[in-house]
């Protein structure tokens, strides 16, 4: 670890027991960073039309603004831990921040597809590294006994602005225009930099890391060639190159990827993690969680704003109710982990996930939009308690050294699995139009049959997020009874280094 400056060590014990302690101060600078860029994952799709009417390019070209930023996640994240590791944490989480802020100014001034798509890679440079550090930081700085905090800053807006950001897209593009979708993004970097600059320290672990160029080019080929065949699964076909080609490739080069890693010194993804159960364990049902949780973002409002007919805000009100669940969930799970541990909030949680999720398995054109807010409400809340207990028994049992490595793991995890089930969701819902509509007569269906073709279509669809649950549900069993061991923060590690010193 490098060597605390004079006055650090001190100045570490004095935040602890300030009005503002120190890892309050983490917490702040990474919510403002993860908020940024989880929001502009969501925040995207509303303005895809507008984007392709105002570009003048095809579904084909525009789909690259939404693919190649996923791509370009894909690469990064897993070498985030390294460079955390190897540089420092502040100095990646900056460069991070810095990276995706000039992207997103660059993207709000974008003059065409091509320079929109570079700028979005570019933001997935940033991106990549920004959510699995700032993870891993946050981690180290909490005590164990204010870990639950600790994960709320983590599980807020991963499950908040998914919610969110159908809402603000569509005001934007609505009032203003597709260029602040990005811009907004700016304000919020500069501030989340000027705090950081004055209230981060750097973390620096293991300055001697030797980079591990395998891995990182397995790693990248892998879940790219996954990501860009899940990406296009909704209007590819799934047996053609595309889609079934890539995926086998991305498959073919993770199953390599797995052997090289478990046989390296130091690996770019500590796949040896998985042999403690908690981390395993929690890893598993998150990432079936998001599945679950994005699969049915995905499907509500194309629901709302189609066979319903709503405009884009409505829907994006209606979906915005399940923030309210996340707010209430959140504290009851930080206060009740410490009595009842994770294994119970887990379990209680996907429960409430598979049972709101099915509810939508019966979803009609006349449902009242009170129910729908209801029912998203209980999904927010089912989804704070497997965030935040999830959470808490995925970092519990790892090692200080090892945290930026299991972030980057975890946040692989949960990408891929997002990204599943968006494409699960998508697929099944895409070809039960088409064969629907077949079935009715094709394209001289009068328009009633049709929008009965498309509501059973969506019926069938809401079945995904619910299978998916269901696996997450018997996996929640196997999460450890009881919370792990305590751990320290990194502010005690300093203080005993330094007391060692002396």
């Amino acid at each position: 670890m490098e060597d605390a400056p004079a006055g650090h060590v001190e100045s570490s014990r004095a935040t602890r027991g300030s009005r503002f302690p120190y890892e309050y101060r983490v917490g702040i600078v990474f919510l403002l960073g993860l908020f940024m860029e989880l929001l502009d994952m969501t925040v995207v799709n509303v303005a895809i039309p507008t984007l392709q009417r105002d570009l003048g390019v095809d579904l084909g070209g525009i789909e690259w603004v939404i693919t190649g930023y996923l791509l370009s996640l894909a690469v990064f994240i897993p070498a985030a831990a390294f460079v955390a590791d190897r540089f420092g944490s502040k100095r990646t989480f900056m460069l991070a921040l810095a990276v995706f802020s000039a992207a997103s100014l660059g993207a709000g001034f974008a003059w065409n597809l091509e320079s929109l798509v570079a700028f979005r890679l570019l933001q997935g440079v940033g991106g990549g590294m920004l959510t699995p550090v700032g993870t891993a930081m946050v981690f180290r700085a909490f005590p164990r006994d204010r870990r639950a905090i600790a994960s709320a800053f983590v599980a807020v807006p991963a499950a908040f602005a998914p919610a969110l950001g159908p809402v603000l897209g569509a005001y934007l593009v609505e009032f203003q225009s597709w260029h602040w979708i990005f811009l907004l993004n700016v304000p919020v970097g500069i501030v989340g930099l000027v705090l950081g600059w004055r209230w981060l320290r750097e973390d620096r672990i293991q300055p001697h890391l030797h980079f591990d160029l395998p891995g990182f080019l397995l790693s990248s080929a892998g879940f790219g060639l996954l990501l860009l065949g899940l990406s296009r699964a909704a209007t590819h076909d799934w047996a053609g190159p595309d889609v079934a080609g890539a995926m086998a490739a991305g498959l073919a080069s993770l199953t390599v990827l797995a052997f090289v890693e478990l046989h390296t010194d130091e690996p770019m993804l500590d796949l040896r993690l998985f042999r403690l159960r908690s981390f395993a364990s929690a890893n598993t049902v998150i990432a079936v969680a998001m599945a679950a949780m994005m699969g049915g973002l995905f499907l509500i409002p194309l629901f709302l704003q189609g066979p319903r007919g709503e405009s884009v805000l409505e829907s994006g009100y209606v979906t915005f109710a399940q923030a309210i669940g996340i707010v209430a969930g959140m504290p009851l799970a930080a206060s009740l982990h410490a009595r009842i541990g994770s294994r119970s909030l887990v379990v209680a949680g996907m429960l409430v996930v598979f049972l709101s999720s099915w509810l939508f398995t019966g979803i009609g054109r006349d449902v009242d939009l009170m129910t729908v807010r209801i029912w998203m409400v209980l999904r927010g809340f089912g989804m704070a308690l497997v965030f935040v207990a999830g959470q808490l028994a995925l970092f519990g049992d790892v090692a200080h050294e090892k945290t930026a490595r299991a972030s980057s793991v975890f946040n692989v995890s949960r990408q891929v699995a997002a990204s599943i089930g968006v494409a699960l969701s998508a697929s099944v819902l895409s070809g039960g139009i088409t064969t629907n509509l077949a079935a009715m007569g094709g394209t001289a269906a009068g328009a009633a049959s049709r929008l009965s073709a498309q509501v059973d279509a969506f019926r069938a669809a809401f079945w995904v997020p619910v299978v998916v649950a269901g696996i997450g549900l018997v996996a929640a069993f196997w999460l450890p009874a009881r919370p792990p061991a305590g751990k320290s923060s990194i502010i005690d590690s300093l203080a005993a280094a330094e007391g060692a010193e002396g």
